[in-house]
């Protein structure tokens, strides 16, 4: 979404919600144990043994994902109903390149859901800035949201100005998904902590063996320029209303890679995308193809994406893990909150609310449900509880956290500012612009050097 679009809708949102917080006030009381492992417990909202009926609660919940994450997260929520009867829900699924712009139209009137999905991005801040989150710190100090095992650094990234709107539900590391059939049969061996040279290698040995082309994160400019921006030493990109680099060329590192890849014939064309779903895991070029030049060797993803692609690969298709590529692999590489889960400010029933978030987080009956899919569980009580169960994917994902990732990683960079989000739009449009031949990899560096420093300004 444009940001000129997305600004009028936050502001649209903010007034109304302005208008009508009076009625949604914040209630902060707890109400019985929330320990986790206790479904009817995280729920209850009525003194055991009272005859009177509970009230009637209803709530939406949003959050993107794949149709293994749905049917999970649908199954847990079900499971929370039945032990809360007076609690139901509205699903709000989405996939990833729809769900925050149907958040900003919900925004706008005044009808977030009550519990949200969100994002370790620049989206967290703006709506943190337009009033749109509450504030979770009051529910942790009175016991109805349990953080007591998460890790602080990893809950303070939900924080903004020191207040938490965004507990954290996983963790993961960004992940190169790839087609280990496909390299096996080929006899090429995908190394970890690969440099962009040697990435680019791999990419040409199994396009001039296979035909087989390469996907670098497609529309997803904003994951994938932070990571090649990292490795070349630049931790932050941002510095207040202005990009922290000097210079029109310093973004060529990261279109370099497309437009080489484009002139050597081994990157897959731009408009393979226009029959996509752009960031759908069902739809990725690694799982979903239909010959060689419209088939990815590997997908830049989210390591907690493994199980849902490899329940979509074509069967006899083994999926296998590396790491992203960069000119500096421990300069580049992070641990990641994989996403959050927030409450909306403007939500009628803000403790039940909180009580559905701290289910989803803390409850272990809940994430014997969900196993991981979201991330390793950031409660360290909740992994412990459930990695017996955990299927083979989360299995391999712990190895390649414990084992690659943590020992060869860097911390992770702070949460892009108010203002990014248009600032990597406009890189995904320069990218496929490149990826059609329309500009060379100086020119789409110098424009978004200058353009996107107008955009941070304003």
């Amino acid at each position: 979404m444009k940001k000129t679009t997305w600004s009028l809708m936050l502001a649209a949102a903010l007034a109304a919600s302005l208008a009508g917080c009076s009625t949604a006030e914040t209630e902060t009381e707890a109400a019985g144990t929330t320990a986790a492992g206790s479904t009817a417990a995280a729920g209850d909202t009525e003194a055991a043994g009272t005859e009177e009926a509970a009230e009637e609660i209803h709530l939406t919940v949003a959050w993107w994902g794949n149709q293994v994450r749905n049917d999970r997260t649908q199954q847990v929520l079900d499971l929370y109903t039945q032990a809360n009867p007076n609690v139901t829900f509205d699903s709000q699924p989405a996939q990833f390149s729809d769900y925050f712009t149907k958040l900003a139209t919900a925004a706008a009137g005044n009808a977030l859901p009550d519990v949200l999905q969100m994002n370790y991005t620049s989206y967290l801040e703006e709506y943190v800035d337009n009033g749109l989150l509450e504030d979770l710190t009051p529910y942790v100090e009175s016991g109805l949201l349990d953080v007591s095992t998460i890790d602080q650094s990893i809950l303070d990234s939900g924080s903004v100005d020191g207040k938490l709107y965004a507990v954290c539900c996983g963790l993961n590391a960004p992940a190169l998904i790839y087609n280990k059939t496909l390299t096996d049969s080929l006899g090429i061996e995908i190394k970890d902590n690969m440099t962009l040279d040697e990435f680019m290698d791999v990419s040409r040995q199994i396009y001039e063996k296979s035909g087989v082309k390469t996907d670098l994160a497609f529309g997803n400019a904003e994951s994938m320029m932070t990571y090649i921006m990292r490795g070349e030493g630049v931790d932050n990109m941002f510095a207040e209303n202005a990009f922290a680099m000097t210079g029109e060329d310093a973004f060529v590192p990261f279109f370099e890679i497309y437009e080489t890849g484009y002139n050597e014939g081994w990157m897959l064309d731009a408009g393979i995308f226009a029959e996509l779903t752009v960031n759908s895991v069902e739809q990725c070029p690694l799982v979903y193809y239909s010959t060689p030049e419209t088939q990815s060797w590997c997908a830049c993803y989210w390591s907690n994406q493994l199980t849902a692609m490899q329940q979509s690969a074509p069967e006899g298709v083994e999926l296998a893990y590396s790491t992203w590529p960069a000119a500096d692999p421990v300069k580049a590489d992070f641990l990641h909150p994989s996403m959050f889960f927030s409450v909306a400010a403007g939500s009628d029933n803000l403790e039940e609310s909180v009580k559905v978030l701290n289910y989803l987080i803390n409850d272990v009956e809940c994430n014997n449900v969900l196993l991981a899919e979201r991330g390793i569980p950031a409660p360290s009580a909740v992994t412990e509880a459930i990695s017996d169960k955990l299927p083979e994917e989360s299995q391999k994902e712990i190895a390649f956290i414990e084992d690659v990732v943590t020992p060869n990683s860097s911390t992770i960079s702070p949460c892009p500012p108010s203002g990014a989000t248009e600032v990597f739009s406009l890189a995904d449009d320069l990218v496929e612009q490149v990826l059609y031949g329309a500009t060379t990899a100086q020119d789409a560096s110098a424009r978004l050097f200058n353009d996107g420093n107008k955009i941070l300004a304003d």
